[in-house]
């Protein structure tokens, strides 16, 4: 699904990441060269006979890891069995921070335990329905309890959690949490989630503390959502009108030295 890789990459290049590269099944690379800003680079990769990255693909990957600051796997990627164990490779000893986002936490609800075995800088962005599977709960269990999902997942899988939602709760493993405020319902959008990913995965790059990351990043989403549904309505919103409002809220945040909202 390279429209989910394609918002994840340019809200990534929005949000200050000074070079992204996109991995990329090698027989879609020429077509997610046309849909996708000249901006962002893409690797080729090894792929299955779905058109899906390969776990072959993993030594290719491995080799670069050492030239970038941050990774987001997960948006577009589909639920294969052979991109599945990528997933889990990667995850299991990557050194750098990363986002887990989509297709990556849908293979993560086969063994959470993966979360643990690196102390490197983990961030798990489920929504409710996502939660769900990892903890084998009911949805409406998990909705009626998002403060305490998000905060014993993180406890016991030492990773940072970001419970998308109304009012996205943050949670991290020492016990630190944030409850958003902004954003709405046009949000809901099909994007929206990938458009996070990409802004998550820039702040980290920027060495930025990963609950500060994480929380600015859902707040100014959330801000640049709020700007766009005043510009185009709730119902109209798209993910791409995030994106291009993003750049006006990074502007007036940066301008008045708030732009790491610490309330």
């Amino acid at each position: 699904m390279l429209g989910a890789a394609a918002l994840a990459s340019i809200a990534a290049m929005r949000a200050g990441a000074g070079l992204v590269t996109l991995g990329i099944p090698k027989s879609l690379n020429l077509t997610a060269q046309r849909k996708i800003s000249p901006v962002v680079m893409t690797l080729p990769l090894c792929e299955t006979k779905e058109k899906t990255i390969s776990v072959a693909a993993y030594p290719a990957i491995q080799k670069k890891l050492s030239h970038y600051q941050a990774i987001a796997i997960g948006p577009g990627l589909t639920q294969n069995f052979s991109t599945q164990k990528l997933i889990f490779k990667i995850i299991s000893s990557a050194n750098i921070p990363i986002v887990i986002d989509a297709d990556a936490i849908n293979a993560l609800g086969q063994n959470p335990g993966t979360l643990r075995k690196t102390k490197g800088i983990k961030i798990i962005t489920p929504h409710a329905g996502e939660m769900s599977r990892l903890l084998k709960r009911p949805i409406n269990l998990i909705e009626n309890n998002r403060m305490a999902a998000a905060k014993n997942f993180a406890k016991q899988y030492h990773c940072l959690v970001v419970l998308k939602g109304h009012q996205t709760i943050i949670a991290s493993p020492d016990g630190k949490t944030y409850i958003n405020q902004t954003g709405n319902v046009g949000m809901a959008t099909a994007g929206s989630g990938d458009v996070l990913t990409g802004m998550i995965s820039a702040f980290l790059a920027q060495k930025i503390d990963s609950f500060e990351a994480a929380k600015t990043a859902v707040f100014l989403h959330g801000k640049a959502g709020d700007l766009a549904a005043r510009q185009k309505s709730k119902a109209s919103l798209l993910a791409t009108d995030i994106i291009e409002t993003l750049p006006l809220v990074l502007k007036k945040y940066q301008g008045n030295g708030s732009f790491y909202d610490k309330s």
